[in-house]
């Protein structure tokens, strides 16, 4: 299980005392906020401000803001727009019943942002500096956080190359930006079933590339078989390796899991072409806190169609921040379809995303220290 060690020391500690603070001129209305946060449309919707800091080779992170969110202005000739030197995390902030704000694991995320700079060649940023730019964030925008059932304001942090210059070599410019956008349930309806194409032309990352890393391009190139997916009726992509074409890895934005009938687990090792999911190692304490034994390696599309079909594997589920943990309830590709189990959510899977989102939002115990409060 990974441990989100920083691939390197990170610079100079900052604090959220050390981020001033820009009022936007004309910020929403109450009443416009209220309608924007009770739209809750992923990722359509933003806050009046965002987090800022400027990191420069001779003078390193500096300039630490809070300012309003609006466009960046950017030369034609920086370097995200051409060499796609960029980076993001994605992590959410719960309203509690009692009207605080808490974070999930951000310090994970934090040192996942690290090794993420690191693989792309940008500099990388202190955990100080990422908590503090959260935490002076969300002094600003705390009544953003909506307060409906399993709703949250998704943060997302991203580092962008701003050096003018058309030239392959590490970024001298850089900005750290942080943005939120109110987020309803990613199920509206209640807990449904997905539908995974696997994948046999198309491969989101191989050996030795950019796969454990959130970077914007192995997003971008599981699009096209995302949309290959969908017109062949399939809700989502599974991706398997690209050095044998045989075993599983993930999903376009999800980690994946196989539930044995003997009620233990199976997920894909980290084998550096996978992302490390923060939600991954949640899931995979908490099984284990059930006394019940997950085992991480590599498992093949004919070991997988084979449990099904056998019943051997009686649940598929997949995992990440959107979505929390989400069960599979068909899979196909062009030779192949099979039905999981009965095609609903499985206990295994019902049980984990129910303890995971309690905790999230403070209905039970956190027994493993995960949960920070931030208002």
């Amino acid at each position: 299980m990974g441990d989100f060690t920083a691939a390197n020391a990170a610079p100079a500690p900052s604090t959220a005392g050390a981020f001033r603070i820009v009022a936007h001129p004309s910020p929403a209305t109450e009443a416009e906020r209220i309608e924007r946060v009770g739209d809750m449309k992923f990722g359509m919707s933003f806050t009046d401000h965002m987090a800022r800091i400027t990191w420069t080779a001779d003078g390193g992170w500096d300039d630490r803001r809070i300012e309003p969110y609006g466009p960046i202005p950017m030369d034609p000739a920086a370097s995200v727009l051409h060499y796609a030197q960029e980076i993001f995390e994605g992590l959410k902030a719960y309203r509690w019943a009692d009207g605080s704000v808490w974070l999930f694991r951000p310090e994970a995320n934090a040192l996942r942002f690290q090794k993420s700079a690191w693989r792309m060649a940008l500099p990388e940023l202190a955990v100080e500096d990422f908590m503090g730019s959260i935490r002076a964030f969300m002094s600003v925008e705390k009544d953003w956080v909506p307060t409906a059932p399993e709703s949250s304001l998704y943060l997302r942090p991203f580092l962008i190359g701003t050096d003018v210059f058309l030239g392959l070599r590490a970024p001298k410019k850089v900005d750290y930006l942080l943005i939120a956008s109110p987020s309803g349930p990613y199920f509206a309806g209640g807990v449904k079933p997905v539908s995974i194409w696997v994948e046999k032309d198309f491969h989101r990352a191989g050996p030795g590339g950019t796969g454990s890393a959130k970077c914007g391009g192995n997003y971008a190139a599981s699009l096209r078989p995302q949309i290959e997916a969908g017109a062949r009726g399939y809700d989502q992509v599974l991706y398997l390796d690209a050095a044998t074409g045989l075993v599983l890895e993930e999903l376009g934005g999800m980690n994946v899991f196989a539930v044995r009938s003997d009620g233990s687990v199976l997920t894909p090792v980290l084998n550096g072409n996978i992302l490390e999911g923060v939600t991954r190692s949640s899931v995979i304490q908490l099984i284990e806190d059930q006394d019940l034994k997950v085992v991480e390696r590599n498992i093949t599309l004919a070991e997988l169609r084979e449990g099904i079909d056998s019943g051997e594997i009686s649940e598929v589920f997949a995992c990440g921040t959107a979505a929390i943990v989400t069960p599979v309830g068909r899979m196909g590709s062009d030779d192949f379809e099979v039905t999981v189990g009965d095609g609903q959510p499985g206990p295994v899977t019902l049980a984990v995303r129910q303890r995971l989102t309690d905790i999230q939002y403070g209905r039970a115990d956190d027994a493993f220290g995960w949960m920070q409060r931030v208002v």
